[in-house]
């Protein structure tokens, strides 16, 4: 197990028992207690844990994350203007990455029976709108299935987006804002957002302007690193400047 998979774990052991201890985590995780203790100080410092004699307590808020049917229901309209803006930042042919993320659903839901294209997916809920689209040659990234998002993660998914390059990836993100970047609540989907970023030419980060300045947990880019930031009219029109200023245009839906 990975580190930054194990502090996630260390994180729900905390939330559910209200309190972890160095020895026993040890013990579970078949590790050193300097191991743990490093896990323990680690998530200290991002302020998730509060550190306590012998072991930790919860902290903070910065791990929380909405279910699916929550995230599906929350901005609908937003949404829906952001995927029909984002249609016409699709290539006319070629290979696109959709992330995982309920915007990014919907600009699936939204793609036109007359499309050709190659889509490489890590979402279970995007790939199933997908599978009988006549005209994609879909693609999907196996891996870990987390069932908070439905999303395949760890080794074989990051892989498998280290041996392709995409014309553009679509992304999601929990919360964006020029000082802190992209940012998710989990640490493993964090790490494939990163790669789907890394494998494509071009990057198109849709999110509702709710999500501006939020901060979570774990941090998968710039906001530098998008190309193109398509929102909705939540935004100000000083924060759009000011992010195009960065280096990422930005489209008000």
């Amino acid at each position: 197990m990975y580190a930054p998979e194990r502090q996630q774990e260390i994180l729900r052991l905390a939330r559910d028992g209200g309190r972890v201890d160095v020895v026993s985590l040890a013990e579970e995780f078949q590790v050193t207690a300097e191991t743990i203790r490093r896990d323990l100080k680690a998530l200290d410092r991002a302020g998730l844990l509060r550190r306590v004699h012998g072991g930790a307590i919860p902290a903070g808020r910065l791990d929380f994350e909405p279910d699916l049917a929550e995230r599906e229901s929350t901005a609908a309209d937003e949404k829906d203007r952001i995927a029909k803006a984002a249609l016409a930042e699709l290539p006319s042919e070629g290979t696109m990455i959709l992330d995982a993320g309920s915007t990014v659903a919907r600009l699936a839901a939204a793609l036109p029976q007359a499309a050709s294209l190659t889509v490489v997916t890590h979402s279970l809920p995007i790939a199933a709108r997908l599978a009988d689209h006549p005209g994609i040659q879909l693609h999907l990234v196996g891996g870990r299935v987390r069932h908070r998002t439905r999303a395949a993660v760890d080794a074989w998914a990051l892989r498998a987006y280290g041996e392709i390059r995409a014309d553009v990836a679509l992304v999601a993100a929990n919360g964006f804002s020029a000082e802190h970047g992209l940012t998710t609540p989990d640490l493993a989907e964090a790490a494939v957002k990163r790669a789907a970023v890394a494998a494509a030419r071009r990057v198109v980060l849709l999110a509702d302007s709710s999500k501006h300045g939020q901060e979570h947990f774990a941090r998968f880019g710039d906001l530098s690193d998008v190309d193109l930031l398509i929102t909705d009219s939540g935004l100000s029109p000083e924060d759009a400047a000011a992010i195009e200023r960065g280096g990422t245009e930005v489209v008000r839906a």
